[in-house]
């Protein structure tokens, strides 16, 4: 479930603006099922002046769990790194853009290639995914800034 890596968006391209840890729901839709609620704690680390940012998500449904780990890097607009999934034992590449607090990713792996479109303003972030024939082939999750 590659769903989840995301970037976060700001006005000057930073992922200092989104260190910490959010949490929230939203929903998936296997390919083979109905669509489950998911509930999501990621935690991002700025690192290199706002550059780079390593991500921890751990979400999770009635029926699965997943636990992924990012690495994602941005020069100027352009966005590129690495995710795996631990659960599935699946990883692969990211590349995208970040323009005016809209991120549109790509996310491939040996399995999956999927479309992110991702939106951070304020304390609050919200993504869809549309990987059609993926073992998940839409997600939609609100995440909300933990309190400091």
């Amino acid at each position: 479930m590659a769903v989840l890596i995301i970037a976060p968006a700001c006005a000057q391209p930073s992922f200092d603006e989104v260190a910490g840890s959010w949490s929230g729901v939203g929903s998936m839709k296997p390919s083979d099922g109905p669509r489950e609620r998911v509930r999501c704690k990621v935690n991002y680390i700025a690192k290199n002046e706002g550059q780079s940012v390593k991500m921890n998500v751990r979400c999770a449904s009635d029926a699965y769990k997943l636990e992924l780990t990012a690495n994602i890097d941005q020069r100027g607009s352009a966005l590129s790194g690495n995710w795996f999934e631990s659960q599935y034992r699946q990883g692969g590449k990211i590349s995208g853009q970040n323009v005016n607090g809209l991120i549109e990713a790509r996310i491939e792996g040996d399995t999956i290639t999927a479309l992110l479109t991702v939106r951070t303003k304020g304390n609050r972030q919200s993504f869809a995914m549309e990987s059609p024939g993926a073992w998940v082939s839409q997600v939609s999750i609100d995440l909300l800034r933990d309190a400091r």
